[in-house]
């Protein structure tokens, strides 16, 4: 977020060669391989699927393993794990695919596994390239096979995310087998739009998984899919300048795969470049002369900016006061949401400023490199933002209180915000890698999905989709949907 003239918000980087290993997808000869593409309460809506918040999550105890078998494999726990999530993957596509596609679904039967750390001696080639040190995994539309990292891939994603990022990574990779076959893309179809496909059609995939329809897996909709979705972000793109850019940000994949999740296999099909257009709207993609290399400082200067913005985005009949000296003194009873807190009875914002600064200058350790976590000013100024929404929606006589009702709404009149504030003319002004920085914050702990007394559903998935409602459809929906 920045103040005009415009300049960037900061983004955290990954260590290279993961990044690297996990921003290419679909591979084809001589290309790098492919990517890894990384709940409900009683709510106004409910996931699809008979999905439950609370139940079991990752592989099914005492399950038999797959009938399935990979090349140069070591029939370890990885492996295991992935070839239980392909057959899974493969039952749920053979049964759907003629619900939604054209033609005769052909299952992929050809797996290959090997071990990234492995010698030069030892290594095997995959889609015709060599898979030393090759941190990936990865389709082949060369061969009609799908492959893996055993040795530092996939475990890197366990143990940041669990075994359903596994899933993830593998339904998104099975995910363009189908696009092919089903003919969603074509020779000249953008690489973005094959990308987000197969993040929907993971979705579909995931959704299946979350009613209980897989054979070997369990996925709850609270930590569940709030590991999936953590890995769609930590996967995104990373440079928004960069040409090579092919997956989307964090806010179009998680889109991406809620499509998927929401819609199903029918919803993919409409994923186009047109769509994803649409889908942006006027949102920034790419950074404006000077935007890179700095952000705003999170300090009483840029709030008061920040807030005259938003008594124009949302006029009232009286604008909240605000206080920068803290979170105030007891507010009757209304719990103090650190590190910003709305008191309605005296209709102030108070703000621990050093706290809030904090909240957008975390560093992410450099041995961390599938970290969800997206540093930035965003991160900070979407929380206040959502404070302020608290004092917009006592102005519209609506009530504050409720994780799935006020809290959902704040989270939606943010994402509202948020888009006015992308806008030329606005001062601030959001710049590209914004919009990550309060997915991220949505997805890590949701402060800007809080009621007034700091109450949030406990899907990730949920507060997201309340966000982008209102990116895309303005307040009117916001206000009409979450009551």
């Amino acid at each position: 977020m920045v103040t005009i003239p415009r300049v960037r918000s900061g983004v955290v980087a990954l260590i290279a060669v993961l990044a690297a290993a996990l921003t290419g997808c679909d591979q084809e000869a001589g290309a790098p391989a492919s990517n890894a593409a990384v709940a409900p309460d009683d709510s106004t809506w409910a996931l699809a699927g008979a999905a439950t918040a609370t139940g079991p999550n990752g592989p099914r105890p005492g399950m038999p393993d797959a009938p399935l078998t990979a090349r140069n494999g070591d029939g370890g726990r990885i492996d295991t794990l992935a070839l239980n999530t392909l057959s899974d993957v493969q039952d749920f596509w053979t049964k759907e695919y003629p619900k939604t596609f054209p033609g005769t679904f052909e299952p992929v039967t050809d797996f290959l596994s090997w071990d990234a750390k492995a010698p030069k001696e030892s290594a095997v080639d995959f889609c015709r390239s060599s898979t030393y040190h090759l941190v990936n995994a990865a389709y082949c539309s060369l061969d009609h096979s799908i492959g893996w990292d055993r040795g530092v891939l996939l475990p890197q994603v366990v143990a940041k995310f669990g075994e359903m990022g596994v899933v993830m990574v593998l339904a998104h990779e099975y995910g363009h087998a189908v696009q092919g076959q089903a003919k969603l893309a074509g020779l000249f179809t953008p690489t973005l739009v094959k990308e987000q496909q197969a993040d929907c059609l993971a979705g579909a995939f995931l959704s299946h998984v979350a009613g209980g329809d897989a054979a070997h897996f369990d996925m709850n909709t609270t930590e569940g899919l709030n590991s999936v979705l953590g890995v769609t972000v930590a996967v995104r793109d990373h440079d928004p300048d960069n040409p090579g850019n092919v997956h989307g940000s964090a806010f179009e994949r998680v889109a991406a795969v809620q499509i998927g999740y929401t819609d199903g296999a029918e919803g993919c099909k409409k994923i186009t470049k047109q769509e994803i257009t649409k889908r942006r709207g006027g949102l920034p993609v790419t950074f404006e002369p000077g935007e890179q290399d700095a952000q705003l400082p999170v300090d009483q200067e840029s709030l008061t900016t920040l807030e005259q913005a938003l008594t124009t985005i949302f006029p009232t009949a009286r604008a909240p006061k605000t206080d920068f000296t803290g979170l105030g003194d007891n507010c009757g009873g209304v719990g103090r949401t650190a590190p910003v807190a709305y008191c309605p009875s005296t209709n102030t914002i108070g703000t621990d400023l050093p706290a809030l600064a904090e909240r957008a200058g975390r560093a992410v350790p450099e041995e961390d490199p599938l970290s969800a976590v997206v540093d930035g000013d965003y991160n900070a100024f979407v929380v206040f933002v959502s404070r302020y929404a608290l004092a917009v929606q006592q102005d519209r006589g609506l009530t504050l209180t409720g994780a799935a009702t006020a809290g959902l709404r704040t989270a939606c009149l943010s994402g509202v915000a948020t888009t006015k504030l992308s806008e030329p003319t606005s001062d601030p002004h959001l710049s590209a890698g914004d919009l990550d920085e309060a997915v991220s914050g949505l997805l890590a702990d949701g402060a800007a999905a809080a009621d007034i007394n700091g109450n949030t559903v406990p899907s990730g998935f949920q507060r997201l989709e309340a966000f982008r409602t209102g990116v895309l459809d303005g307040e009117p929906t916001c206000l009409t949907k979450f009551r």
